[in-house]
């Protein structure tokens, strides 16, 4: 796949993923560091979320365990379980997932991975007309 296409296929994944949220995040690196934003679009959206052998839902419910263990990028955890619940994750199993990753990236990390959940599934309660 050239690189054109990776873009345009990242941008599209993306968006399949987190609608608006995740443009605006990516369209807000791009002042700054737009390297960085066109390398979200092309490596990681446009080739490793496009690979086939896991699909949206199986990377959204690894990412989160993932995001989790590292304990401290709390505003990506959050996008991603917003992502999580846009391609078919359900609440319970997002907490479960941060449940079951206190055993392996410790307690503090779970606790602040568990209280970001919190506070994105009260963001969607309190605007329901919002897509995850």
């Amino acid at each position: 796949m050239t690189a054109p296409d990776k873009y345009t296929d990242g941008r599209n994944k993306l968006k399949a993923i987190f609608g608006t949220h995740g443009e605006n995040a990516v369209a807000a690196l791009e002042p700054v560091a737009p390297d960085l934003a066109r390398q979200i679009y092309e490596h990681a959206y446009g080739d490793t979320y496009a690979r086939e052998t896991l699909n949206l839902r199986d990377r959204s419910l690894v990412t989160i365990a993932g995001l989790t263990a590292l304990g401290y990028p709390q505003q990506q955890l959050a996008s991603h379980i917003r992502g999580g619940l846009n391609v078919g994750l359900e609440r319970d199993e997002i907490v479960e997932t941060i449940t079951h990753m206190a055993l392996y990236a410790g307690f503090p990390a779970a606790v602040n991975a568990a209280l970001t959940a919190k506070d994105v599934f009260a963001d969607l309660d309190a605007h329901p007309q919002e897509t995850p």
